[in-house]
């Protein structure tokens, strides 16, 4: 492999978690992308208490992640063979814990959000 194109990653992570669930992993993403931009533009800002109950959910979420992952590769910790297996086993984990934020500040902003008196 010479070159890393965007049709190579598509089609190694259609085969690690096979097509139907990649695809269905990226509608989601795009999904709740487009929810949090929604909330943000709605709210005009990011709502503090939201934001940070929604950081209690990192560590979880980046545990998913690398959870998910390690079992779709059905590999175990103790396959990490080098610094570039540390790297991207980080970047699974901050990758998770981020999308968790975000998928929690969605959740609250649309479904647990509190009427101010102004509305």
């Amino acid at each position: 492999m010479k070159e890393l194109t965007l049709e190579t990653l598509f089609a190694v992570f259609e085969e690690i978690f096979g097509r139907g669930l990649f695809w269905a992993m990226v509608v989601a993403a795009v999904l709740v992308t487009a929810a949090y931009l929604y909330v943000l533009i709605r709210d005009r800002a990011l709502g503090m208490r939201q934001f940070f109950v929604a950081q209690l959910f990192m560590p979880l979420g980046a545990i998913a992640a690398v959870w998910f992952v390690m079992v779709m590769t059905k590999s175990q910790l103790r396959d990490l063979g080098g610094p570039i297996d540390l790297i991207i086993f980080l970047g699974i984990a901050a990758m998770g814990a981020i999308g968790a934020a975000i998928l929690v500040y969605v959740i609250e902003a649309l479904f647990f959000r509190k009427k101010s008196a102004a509305e």
